[in-house]
């Protein structure tokens, strides 16, 4: 449904060009199958440790609005999980859709979310520089976290954010934003799934590490509806709603999904009577 309704759409630029790599074996966005998740005991919990004023400005770059951080020292960074070493935070974005039936870029299940926040880090101690570690298999760490639309859900700390939005309604918009802790965007629960992907923007490159959050967070209708005012244009440009800014899902090919968790999802469906297990199975 989701890749259907955004061809129909018709797609951003930015997608336009070749959307699969030629020979790509590990390409990102991905359907988690929940069952064919493997559990690994050797996941270790992620530990986070952000410094809220290494944040310095949100962008309207024409597809997403950025959250970008001072990322020149190892002040805001993630460790542990499936990572060997510590990674920096340089942005956080998020992708959503133009109504809440479809917009995460990953689904779980083939479900989609209405939208999906990622945070991107870099492999500082192994590369001088993030443009090198955007081309090297281990480069980058990225954190997905799903967004739950639920009435009288309103979210605190992403009301901050959305209350800067108008003011990069437009297409290279940049605002200073600064003293914010993204922290408050990812789920408590530790849980996680991960795979070896790669970025979903241009230019695609097969350097990310994605740990995916299972729990989502909960936000409420206007605060997405605040997102999808955001334009994919300029200003003084025909207006184009920054809606459907997500890649189509690419092929699993011979990847497997780790999981941080056991999955009492499968146990529960093992010993349902076999006629209801039928009844609940995706």
């Amino acid at each position: 449904l989701g890749q259907y309704w955004y061809g129909s759409f018709g797609m951003h630029p930015l997608w336009q060009s070749p959307l699969t790599i030629p020979g790509g074996t590990r390409q990102s966005p991905i359907n988690i199958q929940w069952r064919d998740s493997v559990y690994d005991p050797v996941l270790k919990p992620l530990k986070i440790s952000y410094d809220p004023t290494t944040c310095l400005h949100i962008w309207n770059n024409g597809y997403s609005f950025l959250v970008e951080f001072d990322d020149s020292t190892d002040r805001s960074v993630i460790i542990g999980g499936p990572l060997e070493n510590q990674y920096r935070l340089k942005q956080f974005h998020f992708h959503w859709g133009a109504i809440n039936e479809w917009g995460s870029e990953h689904t779980v299940d083939s479900k989609f979310y209405p939208a999906e926040l990622h945070l991107v880090h870099w492999n500082a101690v192994v590369y001088p520089t993030f443009e090198e570690a955007v081309m090297e298999g281990n480069g980058l760490a990225v954190i997905g976290v799903f967004l739950k639309v639920i009435s009288l859900s309103h979210h605190e700390g992403l009301q901050t954010l959305v209350d800067a939005l108008p003011a990069v309604k437009h297409k290279d918009a940049v605002i200073e934003f600064d003293v914010f802790d993204p922290s408050c965007l990812i789920p408590s629960c530790p849980d996680y799934w991960t795979y070896a992907g790669s970025l979903t923007t241009p230019p695609l490159t097969e350097s990310v590490t994605w740990i995916i959050k299972k729990k989502p967070i909960e936000v409420d209708e206007n605060q997405l509806e605040a997102f999808r005012m955001l334009l994919f244009t300029s200003d003084g440009e025909e207006e184009k709603r920054m809606v459907d800014n997500f890649r189509p899902l690419q092929p699993l090919m011979n990847r497997t999904v780790r999981s941080s968790f056991q999955s009492r999802h499968l146990l529960n469906t093992e010993v349902q009577p076999k006629d209801h297990a039928e009844q609940i199975r995706p």
